[in-house]
């Protein structure tokens, strides 16, 4: 199992790979659109990457892997935060859900 976690799949080498044939673009002002584009789009990929991966995690789960294993399999994660991630909550819906209980807690009663 702990290998899962320590392969570099071919898609992750060939996005690196496209990451630095932006680099090596010689035409300054190409290099410039082509990475603006990309960057006007990003949050879009990453959207759809963030999906991908809940819906990967909640496969994993629905196959008696434990949160532990899955946070393996993601790597650099807690336990805890796999779950989040199976969950949909991102780092800013984190924030967000932190602050209003606090909020909530903060509230005087009455």
């Amino acid at each position: 199992m702990p290998s899962e976690s320590k392969e570099v799949p071919q898609e992750v080498t060939r996005l690196k790979e496209a990451l630095a044939a932006f680099a090596a673009i010689e035409d300054d002002a190409a290099c410039t659109a082509a990475v603006s584009e990309v960057l006007r789009e990003w949050p879009n990929f990453g959207k759809q990457l963030r999906e991908l991966r809940q819906a990967r995690v909640n496969k994993l789960r629905n196959r008696d892997r434990t949160w532990p294993e899955i946070a393996e399999i993601i790597g650099d994660v807690t336990p805890e935060r796999a779950q989040q991630i199976g969950k949909g909550l991102s780092g800013a819906q984190r924030a967000k859900n932190k602050k209003a209980a606090e909020e909530a807690a903060q509230q005087p009663t009455e």
